[in-house]
């Protein structure tokens, strides 16, 4: 009796202890569970990584707004950047292409000279012979050269637009087209472009131009001078253009290709400008353009100017809006200096596709110039 008692108080006692195990039990299970709580975590790992793009990109934007913002003010302050954006004198394309070498670009028939217009100032300067002088020209020296001026054949000076060089790539192809078409090509790179020394500026771009017209003209004798301007040269060549005709040597005509009125309206009009709807666009760009002493007053100069004028513009181009170079035609043909001179508005259209720089693959450019 004893000993049942015995046993039913030991098992007694065993199911009085039984809770403890199950308790630490239950505990181990708890705490086995605690890892599946790692997809709970997991799950904000995403969110968190969303909440960091966003705040990145956030962050990017209102960094760029702030440097959207601060450029106006920065150009306004200075005006030399402004100046530097509209000549881009120091984008040289093509690049390592040797200025001293026109061979190198197909023109065989081409010597280069450079020219001293003011102390401290070296222009360099390329001269394209007649594709009819080829062979007399292979192999012979710059002397040799400024004779050939004197031959009986016009000279066209070409005044080339902003950026790259003597040596662009649109610009060697109207020389070959000239040449092919009789003409002397004689093209230089204004002070601070290509391999000419000096700093950049209209007046010193037009004393440049002015120093190779007469320097041409001691050497062609009787021949046609013609002067040929594109894009920003059509502002050097007016301006060079109106300073012949005040001292009666005017040259024998004026072309401009892809002409503006004056950069004002360029700027303004300019498809590349993304400021143009910038509250005080004016204020902030076109006055610093005006304080760097850059006009190219294209629409002013053509009330002075009394020779033959030919204008030719592509419906289609990107860089001058062809309604600004229409608008310089009709400004130029009601022009009473122009009263005695024939006045030319030549059009390309658009599905010609020659746009900003590549009139000279027209086939009725021979017929135009004659």
């Amino acid at each position: 009796m004893r000993k049942r008692n015995e046993s039913v108080t030991v098992e007694h006692e065993r199911a009085a202890a039984a809770p403890a195990p199950l308790d630490k039990g239950c505990s181990l299970r708890h705490s086995l569970r605690l890892p599946p709580a790692a997809p709970a975590a997991g799950m904000k790992r995403p969110l968190g990584r969303r909440y960091g793009f966003w705040y990145r990109l956030r962050r990017l934007l209102i960094w760029l707004l702030g440097v959207y913002i601060a450029i106006p003010f920065l150009v306004k302050l200075c005006p030399a950047i402004q100046a530097k954006l509209v000549f881009l004198n120091f984008v040289r394309v093509p690049y390592f292409i040797d200025l001293k070498r026109p061979q190198d670009q197909g023109l065989n028939h081409t010597c280069n000279y450079y020219l001293q217009p003011e102390e401290d100032v070296t222009v360099g300067v390329w001269h394209t012979v007649p594709a009819a002088l080829w062979k007399n020209a292979h192999g012979k020296d710059q002397v040799w050269f400024e004779d050939a001026l004197g031959s009986s054949h016009p000279v066209v000076l070409y005044l080339h637009g902003n950026a790259g060089t003597r040596g662009g790539d649109h610009r060697v192809e109207l020389y070959k087209v000239l040449s092919s078409l009789g003409y002397h090509v004689v093209t230089f790179d204004y002070r601070g472009w290509g391999d000419s020394i000096g700093s950049p500026s209209e007046r010193g771009m037009t004393y440049d131009a002015l120093h190779v017209f007469d320097w041409i003209k001691a050497r062609s004798g009787d021949n046609p001078v013609y002067i040929w301007g594109h894009s920003l040269g059509t502002g050097v060549a007016t301006n060079l253009v109106r300073r012949l005709c005040e001292r009666e040597t005017p040259p024998d005509a004026l072309i401009l290709e892809s002409p503006f009125t004056n950069i004002r309206e360029e700027a303004r009009s300019h498809p590349f400008s993304i400021y143009r709807y910038f509250p005080g666009f004016d204020w902030f760009f076109l006055d610093p353009i005006t304080t760097s002493g850059i006009k190219f007053a294209n629409d002013e100069n053509v009330k002075y100017i009394s020779c033959s004028l030919l204008i030719l513009h592509a419906e289609d181009d990107p860089v001058v809006p062809f309604h600004l170079g229409k608008k310089l035609y009709n400004i130029a043909a009601t022009s009473r200096s122009f009263r005695d001179y024939k006045v030319q508005f030549v059009p390309f259209h658009t599905e010609l596709g020659y746009r900003h720089k590549y009139i000279y693959r027209s086939p009725e450019l021979p017929r135009i110039l004659r």
